[in-house]
């Protein structure tokens, strides 16, 4: 019974050495608790590696501004590392960094602003108090990640997330990142306002602030989704268009194909009557290179190619190689809404090597462009493979991805310096290149 009192007595008096050693952990609970949430609004895919080394990371950096670093500089200081891990422990995008963790503040500051004034109020207590007193500061923080945690399991039931944000243009992130800004801006001066004058203002004002920052997310979110609607009908109408023309292809070369049929099969009882089996076998090659167009014009359907920019990249591609007389052989066996890379750097390199492609096979004599994109469950990667003929045998394909390096006129050779500088950015992606007397082969591999 003793020992319960004096237990007690540690955690209900003010024990500043106590408060220390009890901070240290909850900054491990609250770095854990945040990044849950940023990583789902975020939509990071982390190992369990990235997840051990931020909260590591995170923590000590808390732990350090906070003991060594005085108030309120050490919440701005703290806020600018945090961003910093974030984008190079998670490697995601810049954007998505700042909005996700902007998000995450905004959330965790909303509640403790909605908490902190009424807790004291009803517990009869000042902020030093709070901050001394063990069972105080323990249980304010309990209340604090709880709700925290309820946020998170509503997002998740909403389904959430800002996994448009690497695909945006440049004019849009600098009016998100703008608003980001203003957000932190708002956050760093309400942490100044409750840490000095908590426990003076009336629950009124505290009130009042609450609303204003929560009137400002709710004005961001809403902004931010106008705008990804916008972004996103567009690709939609983009969409449609370049299916519509693949259709208006597609249905004239199959009435010339219906209008031919007759005279398809004369031609091909005429060799069969003759036994001209050579003949018979050169023009079957011949239709069926009329075949494989129509079957390409099939496959260039947005139900398969389930991605409106990759559909658009695609679509465009396959005209531009047409128009240079490129015969372009397609095989689609993978699932493009489930791809293990981001979007906008998956079809930066995309775009880069069918450039290159067509551009090298359109000097060939024989112009052929193989394509194929299917899922290695074996080896648990994604194989995007392009094939090209080429003329240049001695090609080095090690130099080619050299800054300034290209075997075209009037090309600045970044193209695939580019490329080989998202590769390394990713973990996750190899791009294999080799040749041989027939083909140029770049074999790109997303591995999951």
């Amino acid at each position: 019974m003793e020992i319960l009192n004096n237990l007690w007595l540690a955690v209900s008096t003010p024990n500043e050495e106590l408060m220390n050693l009890i901070t240290i952990p909850l900054f491990f609970v609250e770095v854990f608790i945040i990044m849950q949430l940023f990583i789902y609004i975020a939509d990071i895919k982390a190992s369990t590696y990235q997840k051990i080394i931020y909260i590591i990371s995170a923590s000590f950096s808390s732990i350090i501004t906070n003991f060594f670093i005085p108030n309120p500089f050490n919440i701005f200081l703290n806020y600018f590392v945090i961003i910093i891990l974030i984008y190079t422990i998670f490697k995601s995008s810049f954007l998505k960094t700042i909005s996700s963790f902007v998000f995450s503040l905004i959330c965790f500051n909303l509640i403790q602003i909605l908490t902190l004034n009424p807790y004291i109020t009803l517990l009869n207590i000042s902020a030093e108090q709070l901050n001394v007193i063990p069972f105080y500061k323990l249980l304010y923080l309990f209340i604090m990640y709880l709700f925290t945690l309820i946020i998170i399991s509503f997002l998740k039931n909403k389904k959430y997330r800002l996994n448009i944000l690497d695909d945006i243009d440049k004019k849009n992130k600098i009016i998100i990142i703008s608003n980001l800004f203003f957000g932190i801006l708002a956050i760093f001066v309400q942490s100044i306002t409750l840490f000095y004058y908590v426990d003076k203002l009336p629950i009124i004002i505290t009130f009042l602030s609450f609303i204003s920052l929560l009137a400002y997310f709710i004005i961001s979110i809403y902004s931010l989704t106008r705008v990804f609607k916008l972004i996103l009908t567009t690709r939609k109408l983009e969409s449609a268009e370049a299916y519509n023309n693949t259709l208006h292809i597609l249905h004239d070369n199959v009435r010339g194909f219906k209008h031919d049929f007759d005279n398809i099969v004369t031609t091909i009882g005429g060799y069969i009557r003759t036994e001209d089996m050579k003949g018979l076998k050169k023009y079957y090659l011949q239709l069926e290179d009329d075949c494989q167009r129509v079957n390409n014009l099939y496959l260039l359907n947005p139900e398969i190619i389930n991605n409106d920019g990759i559909y658009n990249l695609l679509t465009k591609k396959y005209n531009e190689a047409e128009e240079k007389d490129i015969k372009v052989n397609i095989t689609l066996l993978l699932d493009f809404s489930n791809l293990h890379m981001k979007i906008y750097e998956f079809a930066r390199i995309l775009g880069i090597l069918l450039d290159n492609a067509i551009e090298a096979s359109s000097e060939c004599e024989e112009k052929i462009i193989n394509l194929t994109f299917r899922n290695d469950s074996k080896n648990s990667r994604e194989l995007i493979i392009i094939e090209n003929t080429y003329n240049d045998k001695n090609l080095d394909t090690e130099k080619i991805f050299e800054k300034g390096v290209s075997g075209k006129d009037n090309h600045t050779g970044l193209g695939l310096w580019e490329v080989r500088k998202l590769i390394k950015k990713n973990n996750n992606i190899n791009l294999y290149t080799s040749k041989n007397d027939n083909f140029f082969c770049q074999q790109l591999e997303i591995y999951y």
